[in-house]
């Protein structure tokens, strides 16, 4: 983002920035497509890093892509909803898991260390959880817009990937909420174990997701209005990034369903605002695979991980790095004397 650019404070100033963003640099996909038919495999052998590639190089708006300086971001928030039992652990994690990044205990910092990555944990207002989303609105539209702005500070010059993930309990009930308003089918097709809760608990969050959606019905068709009534700070910051991200042409990985759920809104808004979004990795949540499709998202790994923190964002830098590496590594027929297909 620019440094001069002031703070969105309404959802007209996230509209006025949608003719801002740019798209992919086809210069820079045609100059990897050129190299990779160059080098010493069979065309398309490396499969998906070659996809990857390019899509590095599309959004860097530059060939070779580089990833020497990777982000990784969670915004935490707390939802009035955990008020409802529908999280098997109480809204207090929030903070005391914010508490375990800070002080390096937490599986996202055992994996940023491994790629190298620079970890930044962002605190939405904890000690004021949204509002039931039940009830009324969990946010108003002034306070949606601000959360994300403060995503958009997550942006900064020079960084080579950003990975957002999130923190909060009962966030998982807002992301299954926010997928179920904006692509229909049952509450029951968009929730599943979050924290672990079975049985009657998740009876509970399929009930309270199932109101939640039909009392903010009269939206849906307007995804940012959806996303202050049944998202939360958290999300709100996420879909912040993401456009931030945009704007800088940096290339984003999104971790699980939650995070996958807050791009959804974006993704509805106009479906190519996360053309420069990958998914990290295939959530073990079992909507997620449904939300990936409806995006047409095809995750990057598939470990039946749902911790969330970003960590599966986190896990698919190393599958990014490899595929940069073979990219600019790998010899090309002439330099290795090696005969081509035709040769």
């Amino acid at each position: 983002m620019s440094e001069t650019r002031q703070p969105v404070a309404s959802f007209a100033e996230i509209h006025a920035l949608l003719p801002e963003l740019p798209g992919p640099d086809r210069a820079a996909v045609a100059a990897a497509a050129s190299r990779e038919g160059q080098l010493t495999k069979p065309p398309g052998a490396l499969g998906r890093l070659e996809e990857l590639t390019q899509w590095l190089c599309a959004w860097q708006g530059q060939h070779p892509p580089r990833l020497a300086r990777p982000r990784v971001v969670v915004f935490a928030g707390n939802h009035g909803v955990a008020a409802r039992g529908v999280s098997a652990y109480p809204a207090a994690v929030t903070a005391q898991m914010v508490q375990n990044f800070i002080a390096g205990g937490a599986a996202i910092n055992q994996l940023c260390t491994q790629i190298d990555a620079d970890l930044r944990v962002y605190e939405m207002n904890l000690d004021e959880p949204t509002q039931d989303f039940t009830q009324g609105p969990a946010m108003g539209e002034q306070e949606c817009a601000h959360a994300m702005a403060y995503g958009m500070m997550a942006v900064e010059p020079g960084l080579d990937v950003l990975c957002l993930g999130e923190m909060g309990i009962a966030n998982t009930t807002s992301g299954a909420a926010l997928a179920h308003a904006l692509h229909g089918g049952t509450a029951a097709d968009w929730v599943g174990p979050g924290t672990g809760v079975a049985g009657e608990a998740i009876q509970r969050k399929i009930a309270v997701v199932a109101e939640g959606v039909e009392r903010h019905r009269a939206l849906r068709n307007d995804p940012l209005a959806l996303l202050a009534a049944l998202g939360g700070r958290e999300l709100a910051a996420i879909a912040g990034a993401v456009l931030a991200a945009r704007l800088a042409r940096l290339p984003v990985l999104l971790d699980g369903y939650t995070c996958t759920a807050a791009a959804a809104a974006l993704h509805k808004l106009r479906p190519d605002l996360i053309d420069h979004c990958q998914v990290g990795h295939l959530s073990a949540e079992p909507a997620h695979a449904r939300l990936c499709a409806a995006l047409g998202k095809r995750p990057v790994l598939d470990l039946d991980m749902r911790l969330g923190e970003g960590t599966g964002a986190a896990l698919a830098v190393q599958v990014l790095k490899a595929a940069i590496a073979c990219h600019g590594g790998m010899a090309t027929f002439a330099e290795a004397g090696v005969s081509g297909k035709d040769g």
